[in-house]
């Protein structure tokens, strides 16, 4: 950088005027820093300049106070002070100018403050014409003469300032004289002003040649002081010199450092004998040494050369440039050069060099490396017109495991899943770590299509059975994706692509299943696109709607409350499942936005209900993982005006795999509010005891499949009803019955001893005003 700043300071052999003065600029040199160093000289005359101004306005006020009035005289003091204190402050602002650059703005500037103190002296003689005598106008001038002469050699660096000052003063001048009838004085005023600027444009050129050619000076000394004292500070560099037998002679305390040994041991030593270590002896030398001798033999320059050397047993890396030296006859005499130690450094890169390509939590290789085994694999199937393969795999249930465990536990369980793979995986697989719990196999060579499909079930097989972690024992499954080369892709990025959509097939069939590509995945894959996409919208363009369901009292059938459910009119794909965009909402998270607007309609509109009747609103656990939940709850009863004890929250036993903590605590503080808390599903999914030990549910929910199943007579579904109640009976809660359908279904689960029914036996889903006519008739509280 210093070099081409130097060349940016250097001049053309011509100078334009303009360039001199600093109006115009050249593309040949830098211009802004060549500026910077005229207006720093200038600035460190600026104490001079000052004094012998306020010594000429001396003299010029005892004059004039024999031939002017005294108040003109001060009025003209005042006013040179003025412009002096101005053009002292630019002069102030300057003075460190030479370290940086110089706009032509702030030039400009400083020109036009020499231009104020000339118009102050320039006035000297136009008073004495006015107000003095022929004589007096005379004395004037010469005292302006001589300011202008002094404030030419002060200002002559900076010239565009001095030219200014004289064309002023010295045009006044002629002026003056001519009007006054002087033409000899007039005449004299015009050469002067004529040789004073030619003297002031051979000074300013003079000297921006010879500042450009000292800054350019000063920074090649600098950068040579700089590599000069950088050279010596740095501890791993060193000289050294051989003679033509190649023995090591002038040896410095830093190439004996180097070598393990004092300088007086390691002088007239065999230089290749010094860093071959117990290869001098078997002859078996590294390449990089069977190079440096060859150099060394063939008498050529070298530069950069890395060189695996042994000292004192220990293996290091030594990064050597030499150049033959020649007396003064031109005979060779040896070879002088430098060298350093670059162990450190290269050990640094190889590792650099590993972390890029491996994983370090489960030692296989990262994304970066199975792209590159992908696309060699792909590259050979091309050329041998054989076929490879692509897995993906995605641990089942690992997140359960890191939320409930914690992270660490999580990772040593990612390395014992690394350990397994590794040991059922053939030479002509490679397996890797894509991120997360996402792993992937490469294979090489694909004989058919069932030997892809054997090494997924192999996988699945043996990353499912049980892992001992932290004295825990845990169960995770996997999940397979695959696609072939070239059939599925003809790249790594459609390959890949092809494969994660196996994979999410393979997770939408429940888990622990491998499923093959095929192009039809690429519709559905494009379908839910599509759907996201209006899920995205469907709040702002109103598309939701709640639908209502009444729950009832088991024994008087009167109504307890109704279910909020979610239905969605889109404008796209017309009425869309439940069941198929609520999922895709948890997916996506827009579950968050889109449950706060149920649970706001549902208050509001259960408001309009009679008293006690409650509305139960079901609540994702991506919701309760929100900081804002509780806050949310509150603004929709604030808003509704609804009371918090009408008010029944749904959830299911995933809120306690989610994030079993704050789950609890949220719903704690929902409970605290006053509303309650239902248990839905409890049995279909990771029931435990210890669930209904944490939080003081209000319902238990009995699924619908009990139901129908104790209606078709299966003692298991009779005998969990029959717990539930019990369970519920002893822990002060309530149970619901959903999906009851019959008049028979009704009856048993009266007998059963479920505290409310829930089904289309007493009412389907229905819209809100039809929700509200079964409470027209006064009284009427039955569905």
């Amino acid at each position: 950088m210093s070099e081409n700043r130097s060349d940016a300071l250097s001049l053309p052999a011509t100078l334009p005027l303009l360039a001199i003065l600093g109006i115009k600029e050249c593309d040949s040199a830098d211009w802004p820093r060549l500026r910077a160093l005229q207006y720093a000289r200038v600035a460190q005359h600026t104490r001079f300049r000052l004094g012998a101004h306020f010594a000429c306005a001396a003299i010029s006020c005892w004059i004039s106070l024999q031939h002017l009035a005294w108040l003109t005289v001060l009025g003209w003091a005042i006013g040179l002070a003025l412009t002096l204190s101005i053009f002292t402050s630019q002069d102030w602002l300057l003075r460190k100018a030479d370290g940086r650059t110089l706009s032509q703005r702030e030039a400009f500037r400083h020109a036009s403050g020499s231009a104020l103190v000339a118009i102050a002296w320039a006035a000297q003689p136009v008073l004495h014409w006015l107000y003095g005598t022929p004589t007096s106008m005379l004395q004037a001038w010469l005292i302006v003469m001589v300011v202008t002469l002094g404030s030419s050699l002060a200002l002559a660096a900076a010239p565009l300032g001095a030219i200014i000052y004289i064309a002023t003063t010295s045009m006044t001048a002629i002026v003056v004289f001519g009007l006054a009838g002087q033409y000899p004085p007039a005449v004299a005023a015009l050469l002067y002003m004529l040789v004073i600027l030619w003297g002031v444009y051979q000074r300013a050129e003079a000297f921006l040649r010879q500042s450009a050619a000292e800054a350019g000076m000063n920074e090649r000394n600098e950068v040579v002081s700089l590599l000069l004292r950088e050279f010596e500070e740095n501890e791993a560099d060193w000289l050294w010199q051989i003679d033509t037998q190649r023995k090591v002679r002038s040896v410095s305390p830093r190439f004996a450092f180097a070598l393990g040994l004092e300088p007086g041991e390691a002088d007239g030593m065999p230089f290749l004998q010094l860093i071959a270590g117990d290869a001098w002896k078997t002859g078996q030398f590294p390449t990089s040494l069977h190079d440096l001798a060859e150099r060394l033999k063939r008498k050529e320059s070298f530069s950069n050369l890395l060189v695996k050397v042994s000292i004192d047993g220990v293996t290091r890396w030594w990064e050597l440039s030499g150049t033959p030296m020649l007396d003064e006859e031109g005979k060779y005499v040896g070879y002088r050069g430098v060298g350093s130690d670059v162990t450190e450094q290269r050990e640094s890169s190889e590792k650099i060099a590993y972390l890029a390509r491996y994983d370090t939590l489960t030692e296989l290789p990262n994304r970066l490396m199975v792209n590159e085994s992908l696309g060699e694999a792909m590259k050979y199937a091309k050329q041998w017109r054989s076929r490879c393969a692509f897995m993906m795999i995605d641990l089942d249930r690992f997140k359960a495991v890191n939320d409930s465990l914690g992270h660490q536990t999580g990772d040593e369980l990612l390395a014992e899943v690394s350990g397994r793979l590794k040991s059922i995986l053939s030479e002509n697989e490679m397996c890797g770590r894509l991120g997360g719990d996402e792993f992937a196999i490469v294979i090489r060579d694909v004989k058919d299509r069932d030997y892809v499909d054997t090494v997924a079930r192999r996988v699945i097989e043996h990353l499912s059975q049980p892992y001992e972690v932290n004295h825990h024992m845990l169960y995770v499954g996997a999940s397979v994706g695959s696609a072939i080369a070239p059939r599925d892709g003809r790249s790594v990025e459609e390959l890949m692509r092809n494969a994660d959509l196996a994979l999410y097939r393979a997770k939408d069939l429940g888990g622990g299943e491998h499923f093959q590509y095929e192009p039809s995945l690429h519709k559905s894959a494009e379908e839910r696109r599509q759907l996201e996409f209006s899920l995205r919208m469907a709040l702002d363009r109103q598309e939701f709607e709640l639908a209502y369901q009444p729950v009832v009292d088991a024994n008087d059938e009167t109504i307890i409350s109704f279910e909020a459910l979610l239905r969605w009119n889109s404008a796209e794909h017309g009425f869309v499942s439940p069941a198929k965009f609520i999922p895709l909402a948890e997916d996506t998270r827009l579950i968050v936005p889109i449950g706060s607007w149920v649970l706001e309609q549902a208050c509001i509109e259960a408001a309009n209900w009679p008293d006690p009747v409650k509305v139960n609103v079901n609540v994702s656990p991506e919701q309760l993982v929100e900081p804002d939940f509780v806050a949310t709850v509150v603004r929709a009863l604030s808003t509704s005006g609804l009371p918090a004890n009408r008010l029944e929250l749904e959830v299911t036993e995933s809120i306690f795999v989610r994030d079993a903590l704050v789950a609890g605590k949220a719903l704690k503080e929902v409970m605290h509010l006053g509303c309650q808390v239902a248990l839905d599903d409890f049995g279909t999914g990771y029931s435990s005891l210890g669930y209904l030990r944490q939080l003081s549910f209000s319902t238990i929910k009995v699924d619908r499949m009990f139901v129908q199943g104790a209606a078709q007579g299966s003692k298991e579904s009779l005998a969990i009803i029959r717990a539930v109640v019990a369970m519920a009976d002893s822990l002060d809660m309530t149970t619901t019955a959903e999906g009851v359908e019959s008049f028979e279904e009704a009856e048993l689960i009266r007998e059963l001893g479920c505290t409310k029914i829930q089904g289309y036996y007493f009412g389907r889903p229905m819209v809100k005003a039809e929700a509200r006519k079964l409470f027209d008739v006064p009284g009427r509280l039955r569905a």
